[in-house]
């Protein structure tokens, strides 16, 4: 069943990791998909090809989301390529843990640029190009209720786009569009695993209920409902993709 055909998708940092799995989620149902990337080239490429052999049309785009000439420059390539934009997954973004107290302003920017200013741009620019039944869907994070050591500017900048994402539902009023976002809990990607002990993963991985990291496919699963007919009323939620982790 392909209930996305036809329509074509962005998402952003869509070269590895969960966006990867997203973009090709959404391809799998149908959609059109511009893969964004920031750095790897090669691997954005490679996501192409695996999209083209799943019958669809796509394209690699470069673009610093976080930048509001990049964000434009995305999106004016996206109506160029395919000449419609129906779905928008805001997923480009950095984990980096740095104590409050130790951290320095350029830590703390650095992450709220690409977190929280990347996600306003993206948002921004939904708002003006997704017509009748077009879905944005953000990617936040569960340790938003978790306050644990280290991912204070993480956790700020990830309840920034929570907000957003609700108040965007409501000034998309009227026109048919849902916003929501999606919260992993702690999905066994490159990112999350980079810099961790074993016993720390092992630590991460039984905090949930289900006793398990998540896979970029449970999260991309998620993102996908909302995105396809089935997520139609669902909208300024934040659905928390996490195993009961919190």
């Amino acid at each position: 069943m392909r209930p996305t055909t036809g329509r074509t998708a962005i998402v952003t940092g869509s070269s590895r990791g969960i966006g990867r799995e997203i973009a090709l989620h959404l391809a799998a149902r149908g959609c059109d998909i511009v893969v964004n990337y920031h750095g790897r080239e090669d691997l954005a490429d490679a996501v192409v090809r695996e999209i083209k052999w799943l019958g669809r049309k796509a394209i690699a785009v470069h673009a610093d989301v976080a930048d509001e000439t990049g964000a434009k420059a995305l999106f004016r390539a996206t109506l160029d390529a395919f000449g419609r934009i129906d779905v928008v997954v805001s997923n480009a973004g950095i984990m980096k843990t740095v104590p409050i107290a130790g951290a320095g302003l350029a830590d703390y920017d650095a992450i709220m640029r690409t977190n929280a200013r990347g996600a306003f741009n993206v948002l921004a620019l939904a708002g003006k190009h997704l017509g009748e039944g077009g879905r944005i869907i953000a990617l936040s994070s569960s340790v938003i209720a978790k306050p644990a050591p280290g991912y204070g500017p993480y956790i700020a900048s990830k309840a920034a786009v929570e907000v957003l994402v609700r108040v965007m539902a409501n000034e998309l009023r009227g026109r048919g569009i849902t916003c929501n976002a999606v919260a992993p809990g702690p999905v066994g990607t490159e990112l999350f695993l980079e810099g961790k002990s074993a016993d720390q993963i092992a630590s991460l991985a039984s905090a949930a209920p289900l006793e398990r990291l998540g896979t970029p496919s449970d999260i991309a699963a998620a993102v996908a409902f909302l995105a396809g007919p089935e997520g139609a009323w669902v909208n300024a939620q934040v659905l928390r993709v996490n195993g009961g982790f919190a």
